[in-house]
């Protein structure tokens, strides 16, 4: 069922002026400027239509530090705006062009005769990132007759997405952008409506009403949809999928189609009547996000120390990558670290950097962990202690076997009766065994909750799309997080199954299923001082995501990838489904590493935030959430280099590993 934004509400009553943001003015001086496009190396074009109904006097003009200056003229009535590849694909009256950017030279992407129906009022234009598919509205006569939505294909062939026949009720198409890779937003200019498409069939469902003059749609990287209204001259936010609309801005005179800046900090906003080009603050009024620099770093942790057993060059002289894959203790009071690397090594040291000069050896099980250089998935991926871990002596490791089928396992071992500092290799009882169909997304991450117990991710099954469709299925314990104890055994299990568990006892479900719906998280981690689960989800083909875990919660995938939907089953805001606490757009980074809510000393203005980074792009944040919304997501200084994990140690501290071909791949945040 659909929940109405109810915009109508926001339009027609009044907005405190406390609330609505004043523009502030890029370039003026324009004739009818309806749309802008900012590229990624922050050239701005802007569409100017000039005379309504006169051909010959639109152009596309570049704006330069206020200075509006003609790009291509010669144009009929040129509108919607978009870039891809090296175009300027552009609207004009019947047609579709291409203007390639580096040498102005303009070409007819889809003539009028390509159309299935021959188009009246070409609108708004938008350019799948992913496939490079062009999609166009065409508003028809503008009195509700003739509207439709077409798909041209980078070939320039052309078909119909909906139309006025299909989507009862729409009246004017006018405003599109992408909702993921399978869906289009569509804003109806003439009923008020907005809608979700569904490209692959035309399925239409109504996501908002009550915008007259609804025009431009722009999404920001962290899933906030803003929308403007041509009619009221107004800007409104939605802050996510399913929420009521905010008034950003009004006092347009004709606010026509919107686009983000660059950096997504601002949104850029036509005035067509005024003639002007202006900027607003992309942020929800009176919920800001803090994005300024975090006052911590990343710094070196163990200069000195040394991996017994590793040399940073191999025998045949190439250089050899130390993949620390975890950091952790043991929460036994002894002041020591341990750091197990892909290839299956567990290293131990004080956490003391006068004393950490060389590691131990804490366990050795490369005989038996499957790793390669080139997936670089697989390999030794989990290691937990329990809360009884100086009586028991027993610690739990999550790592991919060789030999046989594809799997992956965890298994209990157990510490040396002679020394601390070392394990016993025979020691190994496997409890879980992960059979998988792909190579890819293992997961691995393990830990114990503040209950005792042992959570454990694994991902989908690898490949791409989630082609059996296990993060859904309750029977596959894929893409899932469990929860067992391994205090007890029942009966023919090597662990217990806890009786409050969400799905014990139902017949259509493992009873080890803790929370499901999730991809591939790469790192989750309980907050020391809430008991919350934060896990972090790599996304797909758009998005990146960040959970918190709830008891028998769904997280969408493979429905959702996170806000948005997702395949041709994909599925928008749903009761269902528990909404990521926060996603990010991949043009800003394309793999999460989630880390754990920092309750350390050495930054103490950080308490509370989630650190997390970006394996890509090299990025790393510090994010707070007060309850219902994230307050903060801040830029923490680091070096750029891909990010493999986050750990915690016994007081609280993070630290921040990364591949090292110098054996310092160890750093921990400070002042």
């Amino acid at each position: 069922m659909t929940r109405p934004l109810l915009l109508a509400a926001l339009l027609l009553g009044p907005a405190a002026p406390a609330l609505a943001q004043q523009p502030r003015p890029i370039a003026e001086g324009m004739k009818n400027p309806e749309s802008v496009v900012v590229l990624p190396d922050g050239k701005t074009f802007v569409t100017e239509i000039g005379e309504f109904g006169k051909d010959g006097d639109g152009k596309v003009s570049q704006v330069v530090n206020g200075k509006v200056t003609p790009f291509v003229g010669g144009l009929d009535d040129p509108k919607g705006i978009a870039f891809f590849a090296k175009w300027l694909f552009v609207t004009d009256n019947t047609r579709v062009l291409r203007i390639d950017v580096a040498s102005k030279k303009l070409d007819i992407f889809a003539p009028a005769n390509a159309f299935p129906v021959q188009p009246q009022f070409l609108n708004d234009i938008v350019v799948d990132p992913e496939s490079g598919m062009v999609y166009v509205s065409d508003s028809g006569d503008r009195k509700g007759g003739g509207g439709a939505v077409y798909r041209i294909t980078p070939q320039g062939l052309v078909s119909t997405v909906v139309n006025t026949d299909t989507l009862k009720g729409l009246n004017i198409p006018n405003g599109l952008a992408m909702d993921g890779a399978s869906n289009l937003i569509l804003a109806d200019f003439g009923a008020g409506n907005l809608y979700r498409v569904k490209l692959s069939t035309g399925a239409s469902e109504k996501i908002a009403d009550g915008i007259d003059g609804a025009d431009g749609l722009a999404w920001d990287y962290f899933g906030r949809l803003f929308v403007s209204s041509w009619k009221a001259g107004t800007v409104h936010v939605i802050p996510k999928p399913g929420d009521a609309p905010v008034l950003l801005a009004k006092g347009f005179d004709s606010a026509a189609d919107v686009c983000m800046s660059a950096d997504r900090k601002e949104i850029l906003v036509p005035d067509m009547k005024a003639g002007k080009l202006l900027a607003l603050k992309a942020e929800v009024p009176g919920a800001p996000v803090d994005e300024s620099p975090a006052p911590a770093a990343f710094q070196p942790a163990f200069p000195d120390l040394k991996f017994t057993g590793w040399e940073p060059v191999s025998d045949t002289g190439k250089a050899n990558q130390l993949r620390l894959i975890l950091l952790t203790h043991a929460g036994d009071g002894s002041n020591r670290l341990f750091v197990p690397t892909q290839q299956g090594v567990i290293h131990v040291f004080p956490n003391d950097p006068a004393a950490a000069k060389q590691t131990k050896v804490f366990l050795d099980i490369t005989d038996r962990v499957k790793y390669a250089d080139n997936t670089n998935e697989e390999g030794f991926l989990g290691l937990a202690f329990p809360p009884n871990y100086k009586q028991s002596g027993e610690f739990f490791v999550f790592y991919t076997p060789k030999g046989g089928k594809m799997r992956n396992i965890v298994s209990r071992f157990r510490v040396s009766k002679d020394d601390p500092n070392r394990a016993d290799p025979a020691s190994e009882e496997i409890l879980l065994t992960f059979e998988k169909p792909f190579w890819n997304h293992d997961g691995g991450t393990i830990c114990f909750g503040p209950d005792g117990m042992l959570y454990v991710f694994h991902g989908d099954g690898g490949a791409g799309n989630d082609l059996h469709d296990n993060a859904q299925n309750l029977k596959s314990v894929l893409g899932k997080i469990l929860r067992i104890d391994i205090t007890k055994k029942d009966a023919g299990l090597p662990y217990a199954i806890p009786a409050d568990n969400p799905f014990v006892g139902k017949a259509d479900a493992r009873g080890e299923v803790w929370a499901y719906g999730l991809r591939n998280v790469w790192r989750m981690g309980f907050d020391r001082k809430t008991g919350e689960l934060w896990a972090a989800d790599v996304g797909q083909n758009l998005y990146e995501e960040i959970n918190i875990i709830k008891k028998g919660g769904n997280y969408g995938w493979n429905r959702r990838e996170a806000f948005h939907p997702f395949g041709g089953r994909g599925v928008g805001n749903n009761k269902d489904m528990i909404d990521p606490v926060w996603e990010y757009h991949h043009d800003i980074g394309k793999s999460i590493t989630g880390g754990t809510v920092y309750r350390g000393t050495k930054a103490p203005e950080l308490d509370g935030h989630y650190l997390y980074a970006d394996y890509v792009s090299g990025r790393v944040w510090a994010l707070k959430y007060d309850g219902g919304r994230v307050v903060a997501n801040r830029p923490v200084k680091w070096t750029g280099a891909p990010v493999y994990s986050f750990g915690e140690d016994e007081r609280g501290e993070q630290y921040l590993l990364t591949a090292t071909t110098n054996g310092r791949g160890i750093f921990v945040l400070s002042k």
